[in-house]
Formats: structure tokens, C-alpha cells, sequence
């Protein structure tokens, strides 16, 4: 399968506007970043969750082919309508919708309860996905009680085209959090870091899966930052820096691993969006198709020493 990219709008301070704050410049963007070669964007807004949703049904009503990538997280709505809103989403779309989730502290309420912890952050998400499948696939209402959901009756008329196979994205580096991206997660996000950082954890993100027998499920995506600049803090990415044929091959040695996506930050300008999409992610695509054509076995290639690969952040 050929390499994937993902725009991913920033959100630090030096953005000067958010990237849908203004919805008609938005819709520029969307079409170089559909043009450009990307295949997805993350919708990760500071609003939160439920504006995260109206801005994903927005971004695929005016777009044609680019797939969503929608930021959520367990605790802000039940399952049970969270469930009934994605299956929405993801049905008008025509099957466009991702969803990411990643690991948010419980609410006060919660914490009035029970201790508040990493374990306990993850065996709520655990339960939710667990929910969500279930009532993405159900045929008849069901009655659930668990560590952290109630839910009585629980059924999604309408369910959305991939039912409760919508891809599921998630990250994260410590026993607890692979021990349930192990049993959910599609795609994975990877943590930035060297090559051999990169390689470490992707072999602990298959041993996890493969305790549910999902090792050769799972995909891989790595944040990347592209630039002609020099290194910028607070972007927790890899840093890719020089001119575009530079840039592709520092990025071709992480292709190399077994990553199947690029989720690029700071490309946030029309021009950088264009310039990304006709030079870096153009070359990439070639160096991979050739590298490709000249291996005998299909998607194999053997890496070459990369330029200066930093990871930043």
C-alpha cells in the first residue's frame, strides 16, 4: 500500500489564526490539501470534542475524497449518542470518517469516586471502544453495566458503512496504553524519535497486538515536520529540514520501518500546502515507486543512510 499523508493543522502559539477559524480561507486550504496529495486531516480543535464533531461534518461536506480524521475522547458524551453521531457522520460521508482517540483526564465527577490515574484513564477508554463497537454492530438493543458505563437498551438504528470496523486511531508508549491500543487501535500513532527509537516501539505496538491477534492489522503513522528552515521548538514532531529530494529521503529511511503515513505539521500557509504536495510528498512517492520496481518482492525496499533526521519536541 502506498505511503499516506495527513495535514494536521497547528495549534501552537505562533499559528496566528486557527486553521477553521475562518471557514471560507478554510475551504481554500481544503482543496490544495485535497489536491496537494494528502489523503486526511485531523480535526483536533481547542473547543473540544462536540465542536470537533460539527467542524468534521463541515470539512466532508465541502471536500470530496479527503477522509477525517476526528480527535475524541471518552467522558463527554455517553457512548451510547456518541455512537449515534459518528455513525451519522461517517454515513453522509460515504464511509470518510476516522476516529482518533486519545486519553484525557476524567471529569471531576469522576474523580469525586475514584482515584484518578493512568490505569484508570485507560480502562475507560478500554470500556467505551468496547461499547462503541458494539453498538455499531449490534441488531437488537442490549443491556450494559460496567466499571464506568450504564447503559440500558443501548442500539444504533442507523448504523454508518463500516459498522464497527470505522477505523480506530491511537497512540501512546507505556504498558498500559499499548495493552488497549493493542486490542483497538487500526492505525497507530507513533511517538517522534530516531530511527531506532521509531523501530523499538513499533515492535512493542505488535507484540501488544499480537496478544489479540491483530499484529498484521495494524498500520503505522508517524508526526512529521517538513520545512526549509531551521529546527522549531514546540512542535512534537519529527523534524525534516532542507530542500524537497533532502527531505524525501530523511523520510524515506522511516518508510522503510513499515510506516504507512506522514502526519504533517506546520504545513499551514496555501503556499505550504502546495509547495509540500508538488515537491516533498511528489518525490517521496516517486523515490518509493522506483525503489519498489527494483525489489523483487512486492512493497519491499531496502533503506539508505539518511540526511539529518531530527526529532523535536
Amino acid at each position: 500500500m502506498p505511503i499516506e499523508f495527513t495535514h494536521v493543522p497547528s495549534k501552537t502559539a505562533d499559528a496566528a489564526v486557527p486553521f477553521f477559524y475562518d471557514f471560507a480561507e478554510t475551504a481554500t486550504k481544503l482543496g490544495l490539501i485535497e489536491d496537494g496529495g494528502f489523503r486526511k486531516i485531523v480535526v483536533d480543535d481547542s473547543a473540544g470534542l462536540l465542536t470537533n464533531m460539527d467542524l468534521a461534518a463541515q470539512v466532508l461536506d465541502r471536500t470530496s475524497s479527503l477522509e477525517v480524521v476526528l480527535t475524541h475522547w471518552a467522558g463527554v458524551v455517553e457512548p451510547t449518542v456518541a455512537a449515534r453521531q459518528l455513525a451519522s457522520i461517517d454515513r453522509k460521508s460515504g464511509g470518510r470518517l476516522a476516529l482518533r482517540m486519545i486519553s484525557e483526564p476524567l471529569n471531576d465527577d469522576d474523580a469525586e469516586t475514584r482515584p484518578v490515574g493512568h490505569t484508570v484513564i485507560w480502562q475507560r477508554i478500554d470500556e467505551y471502544l468496547v461499547l462503541l463497537k458494539r453498538l455499531w454492530s449490534n441488531d437488537r438493543p442490549f443491556d450494559h453495566e460496567g466499571a464506568f458505563y450504564s447503559i440500558k437498551g443501548g442500539y444504533v438504528p442507523r448504523k454508518g458503512p463500516h459498522g464497527a470496523d470505522l477505523v480506530i486511531r491511537m497512540g501512546g508508549q507505556s504498558g498500559t496504553a499499548l495493552k488497549v491500543t493493542g486490542r483497538h487501535a487500526d492505525v497507530f500513532e507513533l511517538a517522534p524519535g530516531s530511527i531506532d527509537e521509531v523501530r523499538q516501539l513499533m515492535e512493542r505496538v505488535r507484540g501488544a497486538a499480537a496478544e489479540h491477534g491483530r499484529a498484521g492489522k495494524l498500520r503505522f503513522a508517524l508526526p512529521v515536520r517538513i520545512h526549509r528552515g531551521a529546527s522549531a521548538a514546540g512542535y512534537k514532531a519529527v523534524d525534516v529540514a532542507g530542500p524537497p529530494a533532502q527531505a524525501a529521503l530523511s523520510l524515506l529511511a522511516y518508510a522503510a520501518l513499515g510506516i504507512d503515513e506522514f502526519m504533517t505539521v506546520g504545513v499551514d500557509t496555501p503556499r505550504e500546502i502546495a509547495t509540500a504536495g508538488r515537491e516533498t510528498i511528489a518525490l517521496l512517492r516517486n523515490s518509493l515507486a522506483r525503489r519498489e520496481a527494483e525489489v523483487p518482492q512486492p512493497g519491499a525496499y531496502a533503506p539508505r543512510v539518511p540526511q539529518v533526521v531530527r526529532a523535536a519536541g
